[in-house]
């Protein structure tokens, strides 16, 4: 296990910081192609000679390059952790319950089901049904909850 995740492991996850970050995205890989797209731009701006046209072709391949980059792993990322955040769901609300949760599901968001998965077993089916009741946003959901359960193996 990396330090980064022994670091993150260590806090208590509750609604002020539950996001994660990927570290060699967010911190190297994305700003390295943002400085290198920079330089590019300057000296497409500099350059008087017929490189300057390879310099602005360049800058576009970069920031193509970036921009599908975060779109493909985002897209890929997060359709599987939908899906497994619905499983996961389905799964515990039918142990606490005895009951399918797709009959009601539908009835809810997936932004609400994102947010209910940090709810603790003793909260959950309450939460559940005060959400469709009263029909609730992610973050007043998130908020309510008393007892967090937290998702350190987010992407």
């Amino acid at each position: 296990m990396t330090l980064i995740c022994l670091l993150c492991r260590m806090k208590n996850q509750n609604h002020s910081n539950f996001r994660q970050y990927y570290y060699p995205h967010h911190l190297i890989f994305y700003p390295l192609c943002l400085i290198l797209c920079g330089i590019c731009i300057y000296q497409t701006a500099s350059t008087e000679s017929e490189l300057k046209y390879i310099y602005a072709l360049l800058s576009l391949i970069i920031l193509l390059i970036t921009w599908l980059s975060f779109m493909t792993r985002q897209h890929y990322a997060l359709k599987g952790q939908d899906r497994i955040i619905r499983l996961e769901l389905r799964l515990r609300y039918f142990q606490l319950t005895n009951q399918r949760l797709e009959p009601i599901e539908e009835k809810l968001s997936f932004s609400q089901l994102a947010a209910l998965r940090f709810a603790s077993d003793e909260e959950l089916p309450m939460l559940i049904k005060r959400s469709i009741d009263e029909n609730l946003l992610p973050d007043t959901i998130r908020k309510s909850i008393k007892n967090w359960l937290p998702d350190h193996m987010r992407v």
